[in-house]
C-alpha cells in the first residue's frame, strides 16, 4: 500500500484533504478525469470520499464503483449552505481525500452572479480547483482561458490543469509552455483525443453501470489517467492546501413514535436504480427498516408496508419486467389495499397502463390510466419548485419544495378519469402543463425527484403513512383509509 506522508494522519481530525475537478463546459471530460483519479487513488490505499456537484444520479454510482464508497450529491439549488456543509463534512470523516466532481462549467450558475455553480461550492467547502480544459483546435488561447479563469473570481483557488482531448505531443508541449509562461497553475496532465469514448453514453448520459462492464470500464479508465496526469503531483498540491477543522453532523428530524416494525420495500434493479443515499437513511432515521427488491426477479415479496420505486432506466429492461405479470397484479393489490407508494419518474412510468419505445409497446401496473411514451429529446430537464396543491399521503398541503426532472417520457392517452394532480410546479415542465404528482389512493407518482436534506418531512410522512397502513391491516381492514400528510413543509 502506497502511504503519501502528507496525507497520512489527515484522518486523525478529520478534515481530510479536498480536491475538486471542474471544466469549462458540460462534455469537458470531468467524469473521465474524475472516475480515473478515484479509482487509482483507491487502488493504491488512499480512502476517498466521492461526491457529485449538482443532482446526477449516473455519474455518482460511477464514482461509488471506483471509490468503492457510497458518492453523495451536493447541490446549491436544492440543500441549504449548512446542509451541504454538514453532508460534505459528516461523509468525509475518516477519509484520506475529500473528492467533488463538478458539474457544466465551474462559473455557470442559476444567474449572472453564479449561484449555485461550481465555484460557488467550491468557495463554500474551501476547496481548491482542478481545472479539466477541452483543448480541441486550441494553442495559446489555453494561456487566456486559464487566466481569465484566475480573474474571474479570486476566492477560486485553481491549484493545477489537466488538458484534455490533446492532438500529439507538439500540441500538447506548446499548450503546457503556453499556460505555464502566461500563469502561475502548473499543467499536471494532457490527457490525448480518444478514438472511442472509455464508457458509452445514451440520452440521459453515461450508461448505467449495471448494463455494461463496469469494473473493466473502471479499471482501464484509471489507466489511461495514470498515464497521462500526474496523480502524484495533484495529490501533493491537494494535501498543502490549508484546511479548517470543521466537525458537523447531520440533523435529521425526530422520527415517528411507533411500537410496530416497518419495513419499506425500495426496488433496486437494473430498471430503476436513481436514489440519493441520503433519501434511505432519511427513511431509517424516521423509523422504517428497508429491504431492497426487484422489478425482474420472480421471487414473491416479504410483506412490506409501504413501497419507494426510484428512477431509472424501465425502458431497457421493459421486455423482462413486462412479463412478470404476477410482481405487477401485486402490486396493483397493494394499490388497492392503500399501501402508500411513492414514485419517481422510472417508477411513474411502471405504474402507468404501459409504457411506449420505439416500435414497440409493453404493459405495465396499471394503477394509472396512461401511456409513458419515450420519445427522443428530453420533455422535461432542469430544476422545479413545486407547492402541493393536493392532499396526499407525503407533503403537505400548501408547503412547497424544491426539486429537479430529467426525463424523455412523457404521459399521454389518458383516459377519461379524474386524477388528481398534488404539484404545481412553478419552475419546471412535471406530467403537463406545469403539474405533476398523480395520486390514486395513497400511491403517488411524479416526474421531479426530490432530495430528502430539502424536504426534510417527506421521510417521516412516508414512514408515518406505512404505520398507518400496517395498523389497518393488524386490525383486518380490507383497506387502508386515504391518508393525509401530517407533518409540516
Amino acid at each position: 500500500m502506497k502511504v503519501n506522508p502528507n496525507i497520512a494522519g489527515k484522518t486523525k481530525d478529520n478534515n481530510p484533504s479536498r480536491l475538486l475537478v471542474a471544466g469549462l463546459s458540460g462534455g469537458s471530460g470531468k467524469t473521465i478525469l474524475s472516475i480515473g483519479l478515484v479509482r487509482h487513488w483507491t487502488l493504491n490505499g488512499y480512502l476517498i470520499s466521492p461526491f457529485k456537484k449538482g443532482p446526477d444520479y449516473i455519474d455518482a454510482v460511477w464514482l461509488s464503483r471506483a471509490a468503492e464508497r457510497t458518492a453523495s450529491n451536493l447541490d446549491p439549488f436544492l440543500m441549504l449552505d449548512k446542509s451541504m456543509q454538514a453532508l460534505f463534512f459528516s461523509r468525509s470523516v475518516g477519509s484520506d481525500i475529500a473528492f467533488i466532481e463538478g458539474n457544466r462549467g465551474l462559473f455557470d450558475g442559476k444567474d449572472v452572479y453564479g449561484q449555485t455553480s461550481t465555484a460557488s461550492l467550491a468557495s463554500l467547502l474551501n476547496c481548491p480547483v482542478l481545472l479539466i480544459i477541452d483543448c480541441t483546435k486550441m494553442t495559446r488561447t489555453a494561456a487566456a482561458v486559464v487566466q481569465g479563469c484566475i480573474s474571474f473570481d479570486p476566492r477560486i483557488k485553481i491549484l493545477g490543469v489537466v488538458l484534455n482531448r490533446t492532438s500529439g505531443n507538439r500540441h500538447r508541449n506548446i499548450l503546457r509552455q503556453c499556460i505555464e509562461a502566461y500563469t502561475d497553475v502548473p499543467v499536471l496532465g494532457a490527457m490525448p483525443r480518444l478514438e472511442s469514448p472509455l464508457i458509452p453514453e445514451r440520452h440521459m448520459g453515461l450508461i448505467s453501470d449495471q448494463e455494461y462492464e463496469a469494473d473493466q470500464a473502471i479499471e482501464n479508465i484509471a489507466g489511461f489517467v495514470k498515464k497521462w496526469v500526474d496523480t502524484e503531483e495533484i495529490l501533493k498540491k491537494a494535501s498543502t492546501e490549508v484546511n479548517e477543522v470543521v466537525n458537523q453532523t447531520l440533523e435529521w428530524p425526530p422520527g415517528i413514535e411507533t411500537n410496530q416494525h416497518l419495513l419499506i420495500g425500495v426496488v433496486k434493479d437494473t430498471s430503476l436504480w436513481f436514489y440519493y443515499p441520503e433519501n434511505l437513511e432519511a427513511l431509517k432515521q424516521a423509523g422504517a427498516d428497508l429491504i431492497e427488491l426487484s422489478l425482474s426477479s420472480n421471487d414473491p415479496w416479504p410483506e412490506i408496508h409501504g413501497l419507494y420505486l426510484g428512477g431509472g432506466f424501465p425502458e431497457t429492461q421493459a421486455g423482462q419486467i413486462s412479463k412478470n405479470q404476477n410482481l405487477k397484479a401485486h402490486i396493483f393489490h397493494l394499490c388497492q389495499k392503500g399501501i402508500p407508494i411513492y414514485a419517481e419518474c422510472g417508477g411513474l412510468m411502471y405504474l402507468c397502463d404501459s409504457l411506449e419505445w420505439g416500435q414497440e409497446n409493453f404493459s405495465m401496473v396499471g394503477i394509472f390510466s396512461c401511456q409513458a411514451q419515450l420519445l427522443s429529446y428530453p420533455q422535461g430537464h432542469g430544476y422545479i419548485e413545486a407547492e402541493v396543491i393536493a392532499e396526499n399521503p407525503f407533503h403537505v398541503t400548501g408547503s412547497c419544495f424544491r426539486g429537479h426532472e430529467f426525463h424523455y417520457s412523457r404521459c399521454c392517452h389518458w383516459e377519461n378519469i379524474r386524477i388528481d394532480r398534488c404539484l404545481a410546479l412553478k419552475k419546471g415542465v412535471g406530467i403537463e402543463n406545469g403539474r405533476d404528482g398523480l395520486l390514486y389512493r395513497n400511491t403517488f407518482a411524479s416526474y421531479t425527484h426530490l432530495h430528502a436534506l430539502s424536504s426534510p418531512n417527506w421521510a417521516r410522512n412516508f414512514v408515518r403513512a406505512a404505520d398507518i397502513y400496517k395498523s389497518s391491516m393488524r386490525y383486518g381492514n380490507e383497506q387502508c383509509p386515504d391518508i393525509v400528510a401530517k407533518f409540516g413543509g
